[in-house]
């Protein structure tokens, strides 16, 4: 059996396969029934799940129960590598185990897994049985630029090494607006990739730039440890369709205090990163493996893109659950044609995560076991039992368990999340290629019951016809207001509960943002402000003075001398904008400038320059 053939035999045994573009309805549950059972029947959810067909050959075994969850007498043998020693590491959160075993695993074996797992009191025998992948290499090539509008770039005297994408508002923020500062990532287009923070009217706040053939996704505030902290994910972007990298962890004073790195030798994809109140992190990861494809019309030594799912344990950096697409969704569900060329075929794109709700009513998202899942190229949303990995049930696509009503099916959507009382708000691209004339952001309304969905909210832009064939995301706001970012178009909007638009702008030209976010943000910028001086008209100094970062600055007080030693104030100026400018009275030569919070103390003191 060839390496293409080896896994297209194993998914043949875990997946049940159909014809390409079948519409056979299908089980919830698409592994074997003898994997099936034997993850139900688990005292605790085992990683890699029994039957899954492309496990990593740097896989730990994870064992992830409830508190108090301990394991012992595990037992690990591959078909090829025999008996696998190795050292048991408990999660930060008491709720489990994971088994690291001191050499890979083999590709194309099959590995065994027995263990001795007790919680809630009882211990009981957990079991799994995987097959290792054959791991295809890719191309490393970067996706390409597309450049935009050299005039559409922010530059500062005071800082010459941000160099952002600009940010237009083209409808100022009105009255009854969520408050707060928009979050954004730019890249693509002309200027800096890197997180960015702005105020409504589009003036900079804070902009970290990265190194030279790196981007970020999804800047957003998240809780870690109780506090507030800014997240994103950092790295490259490949060619291929996904990104490798790491998801990024920084406190209120941009200081970097952690990173989530995907587990298992993966590398973390860009398109989500969670944080969760009990430290740990869901975070998403695509796979190409050889595989057989002669049978979808590809080629039959092709390369398939799995998607894959991981809770990690932040502390550790263990992973507590691994979840595949292969083994659980059919190949056949793709809306995204094979490959007919040497090129990996993303026939699932999994796009978002979103956990249970606690305290949330109906649709699943009460049961924090239950996770949310939005695959780009089958058009379809699934909620995954995260005990036995099974799909509980699919909403959209072509075997959605629920009857769509008028104006809920989707075409490769990004961004399913739980809102409260179990009901879904989705991002519906409609494109690529297009299905309709605008994208919208969609509140569904699935009633579990009755096996409906119903439509409760779309917007769509009235002014604009916005039609994104990528990325995007729908962000509900307080009091009703909703935030959406178009993603692979540089546009942003926020609506009242009604519809109606309380704030419009644009990035760049051809600038994207995979996700953007508005949230009350307050940070302490590091180190002092930097100032620029230069001699003025008529007798005065030209002061330019910034802070990257700096939310509590009200005002600049600028003080002038003949030396260093012996400044007196000269002004003070309000803040107006990231940069300020300055025209103050003297001659200096020498200059300092105090930042003044709203109470008129000093916050901090730049250097001291000479004009």
């Amino acid at each position: 059996m060839t390496r293409a053939t080896s896994l297209l035999a194993a998914l043949s045994v875990g997946v049940g396969l159909s014809a390409c573009g079948s519409t056979a309805a299908v089980s919830s549950a698409t592994l074997t029934d003898t994997a099936a059972r034997t993850a139900s029947a688990n005292p605790v959810a085992v990683s890699p799940e029994p039957g899954t067909p492309d496990a990593s050959p740097a896989t730990q075994i994870s064992f992830l129960g409830t508190s108090a969850t301990t394991v012992a007498d595990v037992h690990v043998t591959g078909s090829h590598s025999g008996v696998h020693a190795g050292v048991l590491r408990a999660y930060s959160t008491g709720t489990g185990e994971s088994f690291l075993p001191t050499h890979p695993f083999a590709a194309g074996e099959h590995v065994t897994v027995t263990a001795q797992v007790t919680s809630g009191g009882a211990t009981a025998t957990a079991r799994s049985s995987f097959t290792i992948a054959h791991q295809a290499p890719v191309s490393q090539t970067e996706f390409p630029n597309n450049p935009g509008n050299s005039s559409e770039v922010q530059h500062y005297s005071t800082a010459p090494s941000l160099t952002p994408s600009s940010v237009k508002i083209t409808t100022a923020a009105k009255p009854g607006g969520a408050p707060g500062d928009l979050l954004m990532a730019p890249y693509q287009g002309t200027g800096s990739p890197g997180p960015m923070i702005t105020e409504q009217n589009g003036s900079l706040v804070w902009f970290h730039p990265l190194p030279a053939g790196e981007q970020s996704t999804s800047l957003r505030v998240q809780q870690y440890d109780g506090k507030p902290v800014l997240t994103w994910w950092q790295g490259r972007i490949l060619e291929v369709g996904f990104g490798q990298g790491e998801d990024v962890i920084a406190n209120t004073s941009y200081q970097r205090i952690g990173a989530v790195h995907a587990g298992n030798g993966y590398h973390a994809d860009l398109h989500e990163f969670h944080l969760e109140p009990n430290g740990t992190a869901w975070i998403d990861m695509f796979d190409p493996i050889e595989m057989n494809l002669s049978h979808y019309g590809g080629l039959s030594d092709g390369v398939i893109t799995d998607s894959v799912i991981q809770e990690i344990d932040v502390k550790t950096g263990l992973v507590m659950w691994e979840w595949h697409a292969l083994g659980h969704i059919p190949i056949s569900e793709s809306h995204n044609p094979a490959p007919k060329e040497p090129y990996p075929w993303d026939y699932v794109h999994v796009n978002s995560i979103s956990p249970g709700l606690e305290g949330a009513q109906g649709g699943g998202a009460d049961q924090p076991g239950n996770v949310l899942l939005s695959s780009r190229n089958t058009w379809t949303l699934y909620d995954v039992d995260e005990r036995s990995g099974a799909i509980r049930w699919r909403l959209g696509g072509e075997h959605s368990n629920f009857k769509l009503g008028p104006g809920t099916r989707t075409y490769w959507q990004h961004d399913a999340e739980w809102q409260p009382g179990g009901e879904i708000s989705v991002f519906d691209n409609g494109s690529d290629p297009p299905k309709e004339k605008q994208s919208r952001g969609l509140l569904l309304d699935p009633n579990l019951q009755a096996r409906t969905v119903s439509l409760v909210k779309q917007l769509t832009n009235p002014t604009k016809t916005l039609l994104a064939s990528s990325q995007g995301n729908t962000l509900s706001l307080p009091g009703g207001d909703w935030l959406m970012g178009y993603g692979g178009l540089p546009n942003f909007t926020e609506y009242d509960s009604s519809g109606h638009v309380l704030l419009d702008g644009t990035l760049g030209r051809n600038v994207q943002d995979f996700r953007t976010y508005l949230y009350p943000w307050s940070g302490q910028a590091p180190g002092v402000p930097a100032v620029v001086a230069a001699p003025g008209s008529g007798g005065t100094i030209s002061v330019s003075v910034s802070w990257n970062g700096a939310t509590e600055v009200a005002s600049w007080r600028v003080l002038t001398g003949a030396s260093s030693s012996a400044l007196a104030v000269a002004d003070t100026a309000a803040k107006t904008g990231f940069q300020t400018t300055i025209q103050a009275p003297g001659t200096g030569p020498y200059v300092q400038v105090q930042a003044l919070g709203s109470a008129g103390n000093v916050l901090a003191s730049s250097a001291t320059v000479k004009d």
